[in-house]
């Protein structure tokens, strides 16, 4: 629950981000154009709302047309898929976050007329929400009962959170801005990341797709098991395992790694 409250939140805060910046800059055209440009920038949202909307939908449709083994193969490849383009939204929000501003700019200055701010702002909050689709997909939305429910309400707590996120950045709030916000938010999805990784470690092992290598490598569930309590809380947010196999560890040491060293990369300079 708590893994999808991070991904709504930040999810919906970059494209509260987009939608600011594209407002922000409709306040700097003539004044005969700001009433169009406006709702051109609030169309947008609807519409890439609604495509986020289908996506959804499609997904739930497929996956409740399969069963057994074509069932588990779909989740495992959304898994993984979710853990990779989380991995990759971090690596491009490390490195293009301080030109996001004068690109969106430069974007919606381009664009021809209405058209294309509805263009700009539709896909940009699509890209968001097809994005969250998949994470909470991955994140076990496929779930029955309580854990639908309660996954859901933890993403409307996400969203509700991102709007007093972006309030007070709008706001100028002393000692948090979106580059802070951003960094710290990082860490969190790396480490979900990880966890999404590790669940697909697991499928492909249990599925004879992976070796296990060393099974376990050692055991602490006398101490701190995964399947309750904390260790439930660690397994579940960061891919903590009371009995890892060495194939997970090495899928993990191989992913920290990969991550640590694009990380290292030089930012973009801009703005």
């Amino acid at each position: 629950m708590f893994n999808a409250f991070i991904i709504v939140w930040r999810e919906s805060l970059e494209a509260m981000l987009v939608i600011g910046i594209l407002l922000a800059w409709i306040l700097r055209q003539p004044v005969e154009m700001q009433a169009v440009q406006r709702r051109a920038v609030w169309s947008g949202v609807a519409g890439g709302a609604i495509l986020a909307l289908a996506l959804g939908y499609a997904t739930y449709a497929v996956q409740s047309e399969l069963a057994g083994a074509a069932l588990e193969k779909l989740q495992l490849a959304l898994v993984l898929f979710a853990a990779g383009l989380i991995l990759q939204m971090v690596l491009w929000m490390h490195r293009h976050g301080r030109t996001m501003r004068r690109e969106l700019e430069d974007q919606a200055a381009r664009s021809r007329g209405v058209a294309g701010l509805v263009t700009i702002t539709a896909l940009a909050v699509a890209r968001e929400g097809a994005e969250t689709v998949v994470f909470l997909y991955g994140l076990g939305v496929e779930a029955l009962g309580g854990g639908v429910a309660m996954t859901l309400l933890a993403a409307l707590g996400g969203f509700l959170a991102a709007g007093a996120t972006a309030w007070l950045v709008a706001r100028g709030a002393r000692y948090l801005n979106y580059r802070l916000v951003f960094r710290l938010s990082e860490g969190f999805l790396l480490l979900i990341a990880n966890a999404l990784l590790a669940n697909g470690i697991d499928r492909m092992i249990a599925l004879e797709w992976l070796p296990p290598l060393i099974d376990p490598v050692w055991d602490l569930s006398g101490i701190l098991p995964d399947a309750q309590g904390v260790g439930r809380f660690l397994a579940d947010f960061m891919g903590y395992r009371a009995q890892p196999a060495g194939m997970l560890l090495l899928a993990s040491i191989v992913y920290w790694l990969y991550a640590w060293w694009r990380l290292r990369a030089k930012p973009a300079m801009g703005a």
